[in-house]
């Protein structure tokens, strides 16, 4: 059946929108979707996948995106004290996963070359996969997440020597291979010290001349640019495009414009690691499933518990609580993108057969279809087979934080302990009020510890941590990070342990306040708001107003939930996923033959079009007081508030009738 490029792209869009939708209805994970479809449009399936390399590059484009993002949520200081777990941990994690794997094929008949290579490409697990799930449950900076992602940059790392010895063990040249592998090394080394100096003298003074342009485009434009350029460079050298990626990420993470570089790759990162895992089902060939169902599924069983045991056990050895290494083992416990690639290469060289390697493959893929379920309830496994001990393996150090709480009463609890939780444990302390504080910045944590600030490593949005902090015997619950996912975890957490406990949540503008509120938050306190109503004191001030007045301006203000300030003429930059819901000002004018000209408000039903009337400007004269009979003539600016489809929706109605 012939398919132009753009029939291909269609039905890839409409199966994976329906199939990505469905599992979020499901509350299963996305990734789980992308693998399906991948499979339905295989070419071992209805082979609707285009054919050439197209789809297959713009996978390995999302992958450098993704890792670039993994860069960016690392620090440069945070790997230099995680180099231990790195090197340490992940090289030996990997030396051992090789050999036993290697072994286990050498054993059904493949020869010792083709063996270690294959249990080499076993030994590496999906930096995809993993990191995209933990980031979405919030779980990157745990202490499970942190050992995760240590380990598997070392597995990435240990691709490049891999790659490098097939095509010398496919000429049986066993005296040739420390050289290779020696100047892959060298590679590598090289492109670390390219890119930590061109982060310290390129990189911030040329985001710093994007940004002064004050243009959205042009930095968006910029950050694709440096991720690329950056994985075109590891390339040139012979080492992985993600590679690249990760330095630059790693690079930017240390500049102020971190954040900004996030919200403008994540697009770009979700679509393309999309196509990535689409491209990762198609390999699979359903027919060797049903014909080798027995081999292929005691190979996945074996892939999966077989490598989350060696690395669960590692990790326990070199002195984790047994809960953190069991969540680190059960989290790994998959082949990786990476591990397809290693045999791809190898097919190539003639050391396996593509037929030899089918239910290798297969295997590779039914674990990776079946370990996002293990790593979405990663903590309720863990919970529920270490429910004596399972505190010990979350984020605070427990002995500490019982000791510290257990005499505090009518104290506050503070979530995130910022510049915004800094100044608000400093008013409570002047004030004589108790507080303790939870954050999962190790630096700031040990620096504020250390001044005697009564704050604790701790993830917040668990339950098991906010009980810790006495949290029913609190005032109050103070969230101060600024996003809104973070928060209502915390709030759900929170309203399960004390129902009644006031929750004041920082919020950036209005856009969560309503979900925030239904969810349990006593007060949202947008900035947006808080920060135009301090100017308008000043300026009234400044006006001689009294003080009286302009407070009592601002109570009326938050007396009814921010609802005179929620309404904004917003621009094309302000539009986003979460805008349609938002409410908004919008200006109609009326022409001569429009519907509403020479009508009365009588006429219109604005609360059944969701709308209201805010302003009439008619002329130079705006008018804000106006009773049923006033009626709209033409020339007439309507300034409607609404969300976007019931503004639009009125103004249609308006005009036309």
């Amino acid at each position: 059946m012939d398919h132009s490029a753009l029939n291909d792209g269609l039905t890839l869009l409409a199966l994976s929108l329906l199939v990505v939708w469905t599992l979020k209805r499901l509350k299963l994970p996305p990734i789980l979707g992308y693998l399906f479809v991948g499979v339905l449009v295989g070419p071992f399936a209805l082979a609707w996948l285009p054919e050439g390399d197209s789809i297959q590059m713009l996978a390995e484009i999302g992958v450098v995106f993704l890792l670039f993002m993994i860069g960016l949520e690392f620090s440069l200081s945070r790997l230099i004290a995680m180099k231990n777990t790195v090197f340490g941990l992940g090289s030996v994690q990997v030396i051992i996963s090789t050999l036993s794997g290697g072994a286990i094929a050498w054993l059904t008949g493949i020869d010792w070359q083709a063996a270690l290579v294959v249990g080499g490409a076993m030994a590496l697990s999906s930096t995809a996969l993993v990191a995209k799930q933990l980031s979405d449950q919030l779980e990157m900076q745990a202490r499970h997440g942190q050992l995760s992602i240590a380990i598997l940059l070392f597995q990435d790392l240990a691709v490049v020597p891999l790659l490098v010895i097939i095509p010398i063990l496919a000429m049986g040249d066993e005296q040739s291979l420390t050289g290779p592998i020696l100047i892959a090394l060298t590679k590598g080394l090289l492109a670390f010290i390219i890119m930590f100096q061109s982060g310290r003298w390129l990189l911030r003074p040329f985001f710093h001349l994007v940004a002064g342009t004050r243009s959205a485009e042009i930095f968006t434009l910029a950050t694709l640019f440096v991720s690329l350029i950056a994985a075109w460079l590891t390339y040139q050298l012979g080492l992985s495009l993600a590679l690249g990626a990760f330095l630059a990420g790693l690079m930017l993470s240390e500049t102020e414009y971190k954040h900004q570089v996030q919200a403008d790759i994540r697009p770009f990162r979700d679509v393309l690691m999309g196509l990535f895992f689409i491209s990762v089902g198609a390999q699979l060939d359903v027919s060797v499933i049903l014909k080798e169902w027995f081999w292929i599924g005691l190979l996945t069983t074996g892939l999966i518990i077989g490598k989350g045991a060696v690395i669960a056990i590692l990790t326990r050895i070199v002195g984790y609580e047994l809960p953190v290494a069991f969540r680190t083992g059960l989290i790994l416990g998959q082949a990786g993108e990476f591990s397809f690639a290693v045999l791809v290469v190898a097919i190539s060289n003639n050391l396996v057969t593509l037929q030899e390697t089918q239910p290798i493959i297969a295997a590779a893929l039914l674990s990776m279809l079946i370990s996002p379920l293990f790593i979405r309830y990663n903590s309720r496994i863990a919970e529920y087979l270490f429910r004596g001990s399972y505190t010990s393996g979350l984020n605070a150090p427990p002995k500490e934080l019982d000791s510290a709480c257990e005499d505090l009463s009518q104290h506050v609890v503070i979530c995130g302990f910022g510049r915004i939780g800094q100044n608000l444990a400093n008013i409570l302390r002047e004030m004589n009020i108790p507080y303790v504080a939870l954050d999962l910045d190790h630096s700031l944590i040990r620096e504020a510890w250390e001044a005697g600030e009564n704050i604790f490593y701790g993830d917040s949005t668990h339950g098991e941590i906010l009980q810790k902090t006495e949290l029913e015997k609190a005032s109050a619950l103070i969230i101060t990070f600024d996003d809104a996912q973070i928060a209502e975890h915390i709030i759900q957490s929170a309203r399960f342990i004390n129902k009644k406990v006031p929750i004041i949540v920082r919020s950036k503008d209005d856009r969560h306040m309503d979900n925030l509120h239904a969810l349990g938050a006593s007060n949202v306190v947008p900035e947006s708001f808080e920060a135009s109503m301090m100017l308008a004191i000043h300026v009234l001030q400044h006006m001689g107003i009294s003080t009286d007045k302009s407070m009592k301006f601002v109570a009326r203000a938050r007396e009814d939930g921010y609802r005179r300030l929620r309404g904004y003429f917003r621009g094309e930059d302000s539009l986003g996923m979460d805008e349609p819901e938002a409410l908004r000002l919008h200006t109609v004018i009326l022409l001569p033959d429009s519907h509403a000209v020479g009508k009365s408000i009588a006429d219109f039903d604005f609360d059944s079009m969701n709308t209201s009337l805010i302003a009439v400007r008619r002329g130079r004269d705006r008018i804000e007081l106006f009773d049923k009979k006033f009626q709209f003539e033409k020339g007439d600016a309507i300034v409607l508030e609404g969300t976007q489809s019931a503004v639009l929706n009125a103004e249609k109605y308006m005009l036309t009738g």
